[in-house]
């Protein structure tokens, strides 16, 4: 009993001080990327925007991102699936300004120079689709990224994967 009345009165005390565990949500990841596409189904000759948004979500600026944009495995299984990215903008306040590097290595330095906290950017590639290409199958990619911070922290993710895109017989 007395083991019991001892136990009782350091846990109140723990409480009463705030040293007690809290219940708290999750932090949300350092940096988060999140695809989308304008469309989920082309046909053979059609494009489609796939867009990358980059979200800071620290107090620091993102100074850094590696990323790498490759196809899924059930992608590559079907060798008659031809595409590639044509194309590649930078959304700004001033509108879209064209970027450089479209896949699949070092996309990070599309997103532009600094991250500010709480910020995103979003970057769209173009898919092409040929006009030879087959159909009936589902294209989808996968990205990892590494994000370096004013505060000499850095964070990596992934995989994030891509919405599938099928291309449909014409």
């Amino acid at each position: 009993m007395r083991r019991l009345g001892l136990t009782t009165v350091l846990a109140l005390l723990l409480a009463v001080f705030g040293f007690a565990p809290s219940a708290s949500a999750a932090d949300p990841a350092p940096a988060a990327l999140t695809f989308a596409t304008d469309a989920a189904t082309t046909t053979p000759g059609g494009t489609v925007q796939l867009s990358m948004t980059l979200t800071n979500n620290k107090t620091y600026d993102v100074l850094f991102v590696y990323q790498t944009i490759e196809p899924t495995w059930l992608t590559t299984q079907r060798p008659d699936l031809k595409y590639s990215f044509t194309g590649c903008t930078l959304a700004t306040a001033a509108g879209s300004t064209p970027c450089a590097g479209t896949g699949p290595a070092n996309l990070g330095t599309n997103y532009g120079a600094t991250v500010p906290p709480g910020q995103s950017r979003t970057v769209t590639l173009t898919l092409q689709i040929a006009a030879d290409s087959g159909c009936n199958g589902n294209i989808g990619f996968y990205s990892y990224y590494y994000a370096e911070f004013s505060d000499a922290t850095s964070t990596s993710g992934g995989p994030v994967f891509t919405p599938e895109t099928r291309v449909l017989c014409a």
